[in-house]
């Protein structure tokens, strides 16, 4: 094998899989890229057996092949050569010789035979996404997913697909057990099995769709194979090994959106709740809202410090009502929501709030209470 490319190309194509290959030593292929030389272009393939990814790159092409070499390594030297064309070739037992200028480096390879099949797409379950309303939805949900290890459901996102008033949307839900947070949007997805009974998106797996996304204007296919998930997005192929596992019956947790409720700016409010959480206590975050009519007031306590409190006008009808949240909790629900104004709502002082933009029912946030 041996071929030539241009440093800038081949170091956005190294850097994009460094976040993918496996940073442990349990399964020494899994650290490695596997480089395959076609003609006019070459491919890269990363995978940690959860998330893979693999994408191709123009290069002029002397002779075909592949091989397996360290990612990390092989990162290092490209990323300290010249700006210049880089050449590479395949000498005896699966060593790699890389010229550049006056540079020479010989890295050892990996035979390719031992590097892990990269799964193929289904066509027939795949669709459109818009890549923007994705976006959105990501940035909606993902601050809720848990890091708890041992909550492997809960470890991600949970898509699924379900239909409302004759139209289809597309779901996204994430919660560990303290918030939950939903985005949805209208889609044209096809009935596919999958997608109705719903599938959890690892929370890993989630990160580096968001990172795909970011990088296209155009649409990308979603599809499923086996229980994999597959997204292709220009010259990427995203694959991600969907949770094995049952995500909660979330609907029983988001409270009825009747009765009364609190209009407040959003940006105001976020930035009072996050003056207030600096005397709040180390442990809990806890900060006390109170609604009354016309105005809220917040305030927190740490026996060590002192106390913060101060309020701020609203639109509030209800009768008074009291009651603690962790205060990191609201100000994540309160950055990841798009609008001017939110509408907040308590049943009483010991229900979860229900939090949703003022004009829109595409997104909403539920926040567990706390005693304080």
């Amino acid at each position: 094998m041996e071929f030539s490319i241009e440093k800038d190309v081949l170091l956005r194509g190294l850097s994009r899989i460094q976040s993918i290959v496996e940073k442990r030593t349990t399964i020494p292929i899994l650290s490695n890229v596997l480089i395959e030389a076609e003609e006019g272009r070459i491919f890269l393939t990363a995978t940690d057996l959860e998330v893979g990814m693999r994408a191709y790159y123009p290069a002029s092409t002397k002779t075909t092949g592949k091989i397996a070499l360290s990612a990390k390594k092989l990162y290092e030297i490209v990323r300290e050569l010249p700006e210049k064309e880089i050449c590479f070739k395949v000498l005896e037992n699966f060593r790699m010789e890389i010229h550049c200028e006056k540079a020479v480096f010989k890295l050892a390879g990996i035979s390719p035979e031992q590097f892990p099949k990269f799964p193929e797409a289904d066509e027939e379950s795949s669709f459109p996404v818009d890549p923007k309303n994705l976006k959105k939805m990501l940035d909606a949900t993902s601050f809720s997913m848990s890091t708890d290890d041992s909550k492997y459901n809960l470890n991600g996102i949970f898509f699924h697909s379900n239909r409302e008033d004759d139209s289809s949307y597309l779901s996204l839900v994430a919660t560990d057990g303290h918030r939950l947070a939903l985005a949805k949007a209208a889609s044209g997805i096809p009935a596919i099995e999958q997608l109705i009974k719903g599938v959890i998106f690892p929370r890993k797996g989630v990160t580096e769709l968001r990172k795909i996304i970011d990088d296209t204007e155009s649409d990308v296919i979603l599809g499923f194979s086996d229980n994999n998930a597959a997204i292709l997005s220009n010259e990427i192929t995203l694959i991600i090994r969907l949770v094995d596992g049952e995500f909660p019956e979330y609907r029983k947790v988001i409270p009825d959106a009747s009765g009364p409720f609190a209009v407040i700016p959003r940006e105001a409010f976020l930035k009072l709740v996050r003056r207030v959480a600096t005397l709040a206590s180390e442990k809990s975050r806890g900060v006390k809202i109170s609604f009354s009519p016309g105005q809220t007031d917040v305030s927190s306590s740490n026996p060590e410090f002192g106390e913060a409190r101060e309020n701020m006008e609203i639109e509030y009808e209800g009768d008074d009502v009291s009651i603690g949240f962790n205060a990191r909790y609201l100000l994540d629900i309160l950055n990841s929501q798009e609008c001017e104004h939110i509408r907040f709502q308590m049943k009483d002082n010991l229900s979860p709030g229900l939090i949703t933009p003022l004009e829109s029912q595409d997104c909403l946030a539920v926040v567990m209470p706390m005693r304080l």
